[in-house]
């Protein structure tokens, strides 16, 4: 609980150094990871400041040397260490320094497990699946560059680009590439590049170094920063042996900062060669079609209808005279054998009329009505009767008949 103040009661500032040393010291003994800088000895005691391995946070360490010495192999600038530390605070000076008590250095093993639980829990979050990959551009107008000051491994991806592709541009941020201060400077030059529009691409590299000094690509922060980078982000950490967690996420490896120029720039002599074969190819293709387009309008041109239509006029005007004059044969033949068929019919019926039986001397007895008298027995006396004869017809009345 704090202590109640005021303008007219204030505190005197050796009450609220011991208080804040109560507080610290009601923390106890903690171990406490970091890095070690300024390492320096005087006498029998050990000074150093601890950094935060991501964060520019630092504190100042004391030890006695019997302690840093029993710390094997002993800890140098630079080297990641886990302190047993108590938390002091000097009313006197108002300052504040952790108390020593045990040094461990943090072994590789030790390193690559905590690394390896880190990769299970982004591998976990989908972070390192290769369907969220994207395709880097073909051509990229700019790429941005984000690499360690004055490095080789600036100069290799440069050189090896421009080599390809000299009309290529580059945006390099130069930032700490190991150390305390990596995480921090090379999040912000990725943020700063993914939201340049003219950047197409972002290649993130440095040379080669021990497990230590490529652990800033291992971070978490930074991981998750490139996986939510909406440009392509290229990784080129180290040599074809290195693989920090950056590599796994990134949306293309390379294996070294020179392998990343090839990836990212296409070179222009290859692409000039493929062009080159791909227009022969064309014409080659082009040529053949029109090769066969053209033989076959000669066939076709060389064909009797197309060589000579008329003659193919003639011959079919030949043809329709000789079906007209076939068909003309035909029916006049038809017509001409219906003719004799009728002749004869007409004889026959003529033969066989009426008229001509009356021509013979015969004659038919008709009622009044019309109707043929065949028998003498179906006339009655007195009936009257028509007889026709060849020329003329004769009235008559039956007196007796069957007589």
């Amino acid at each position: 609980m704090g202590a109640k103040t005021s303008p007219e009661e204030p505190l005197p500032v050796r009450s609220v150094l011991q208080m804040v040393a109560q507080w610290i010291g009601k923390l106890g003994t903690i171990w406490v990871e970091g890095q070690i800088t300024e390492l320096t000895a005087r006498g029998g005691t050990v000074f150093m400041t601890l950094r935060d391995p991501v964060a520019n946070v630092s504190a100042r360490v004391t030890c006695a040397r019997n302690v840093y010495e029993a710390s094997l192999p002993r800890p140098v600038d630079g080297a990641r260490v886990v302190v047993h530390v108590k938390a002091d605070f000097w009313v006197n000076r108002g300052s504040f320094a952790f108390t020593a008590l045990e040094i461990r250095p943090v072994g590789v093993g030790e390193l690559l497990a905590r690394l390896e639980r880190l990769r299970q829990v982004l591998a976990a979050e989908g972070l390192f699946n290769t369907d969220r990959k994207r395709r880097l551009p073909f051509l990229p107008g700019t790429v941005g560059l984000i690499c360690g000051r004055d490095s080789a491994a600036e100069r290799d991806v440069l050189e090896n680009a421009r080599r390809r592709w000299p009309a290529v541009r580059f945006k390099v941020e130069a930032v700490a590439v190991q150390g305390s201060f990596a995480v921090a400077e090379v999040t912000e030059a990725l943020r700063k590049l993914d939201a340049d529009r003219e950047v197409d691409v972002i290649i993130v590299t440095r040379g080669g170094g021990s497990l230590e000094d490529l652990l800033p690509f291992s971070d978490e922060s930074l991981v998750r920063e490139v996986a939510a980078c909406r440009t392509p982000v290229v990784s080129a950490i180290g040599h074809e042996q290195d693989s920090p967690l950056l590599d796994l996420v990134a949306d293309l490896r390379a294996s070294t900062p020179t392998d990343a120029a090839k990836k990212v720039v296409p070179d222009v002599g290859e692409q000039l060669t493929l062009v080159h074969q791909l227009r022969d190819r064309g014409r080659r293709v082009v040529g053949g079609r029109l090769d066969r387009e053209l033989h076959w309008l000669q066939a076709v041109r060389s064909r009797p209808s197309l060589s000579d239509p008329v003659r193919e006029l003639d011959r079919r005007a030949e043809q329709v005279d000789a079906l007209r004059d076939r068909a003309r044969r035909c029916l006049t033949g038809s017509l001409d054998r219906s003719s004799d068929g009728l002749g004869h019919l007409r004889a026959r019926l003529v033969a066989l009329s009426p008229a001509a039986t009356l021509e013979r001397g015969y004659a038919i007895v008709q009622r009044p009505s019309g109707e043929v008298v065949r028998r003498a027995a179906d006339l009655a006396p007195g009936a009257p009767l028509t007889l026709r004869l060849p020329d003329d017809r004769v009235s008559v009345i039956v007196t007796e008949p069957g007589l």
